[in-house]
């Protein structure tokens, strides 16, 4: 089992513990999400792969506060931002906004990116290495940014 797994279960059973409902749920929703993706694909997935699945659920749930905020409905909006903290807490450190720019940067220059066209590239180089450490939309953006200016 890894051990971003083995943390998530022990989690669960401090907030079972300590009688945190909300947390609970969502604890239990990653486990679950972790469970199918093993049960669909027959393995068991690394710490890696876990943060693929946490980093999936991140992605649903800022785009559901997007829709809920279009819609006016801040209270489903802020029950997903809760989600959204409890899910980053099994994230690595997040990447700070400068780093980002160098790592794509860097990325850009190491594949000699010049146009939208090599964006697929760059992205393939980039996803490794920022997978649940940053909002791809954004470093999307960031790249189409660079490469089209």
């Amino acid at each position: 089992m890894s051990e971003l797994k083995q943390r998530i279960q022990d989690e669960m059973k401090a907030a079972m513990k300590a009688g945190e409902k909300d947390r609970l749920g969502v604890i239990r929703l990653i486990l679950a999400a972790v469970k199918q993706r093993e049960v669909d694909e027959r393995i068991q997935l690394d710490d890696t792969q876990v943060i693929a699945v946490l980093d999936k659920m991140l992605k649903q749930r800022r785009e559901s506060i997007t829709q809920y905020t279009a819609a006016g409905r801040q209270d489903l909006a802020d029950a997903e931002s809760a989600e959204i903290r409890v899910l980053q807490d099994f994230l690595p450190q997040a990447l700070s906004e400068s780093e980002i720019d160098a790592l794509v940067r860097d990325v850009i220059s190491e594949t000699g990116a010049a146009a939208i066209a090599d964006m697929g590239k760059v992205m393939a180089l980039l996803k490794p290495k920022m997978q649940g450490r940053a909002d791809m939309a954004s470093v999307s953006a960031r790249i189409r940014a660079l490469l089209s200016a």
